[in-house]
């Protein structure tokens, strides 16, 4: 029932406390003291999983960027054997276009 900007007002509000003044606090709001201790750990550990999370996205940019290196890689090479290909069949047309078939058609 309650929001996540109540949740951290009362975290705030409680953080100076005692023990005393917290339960009484609680009782004045309808709150356990138990709940306020789970808010305050949350809010303690909210940039935790943030880190968590940007540390998870580099690693998952490095590992698309190192795929995209070897895959940039392997079109270069493909690239280049289709140019070399294209160039030997153009001379192999050439050749044949001077030179005749190389088959021996008269047996």
């Amino acid at each position: 029932q309650w929001t996540s900007q109540e949740k951290f007002q009362i975290v705030l509000e409680t953080a100076p406390m005692n023990e005393a003044e917290l339960s009484a606090y609680c009782r004045e709001r309808g709150l356990y003291p138990e709940q306020v201790e789970a808010w305050r750990d949350a809010c303690m550990n909210a940039n935790d999983d943030a880190a968590a999370q940007a540390k998870q996205l580099r690693q998952a940019r490095k590992a698309e960027q190192k795929r995209l290196r070897k895959l940039e890689r392997e079109l270069h090479r493909k690239d280049k054997a289709l140019a070399e290909t294209a160039a030997l069949l153009a001379l192999s047309k050439k050749a044949e276009a001077i030179w005749g078939t190389t088959n021996d058609e008269d047996d």
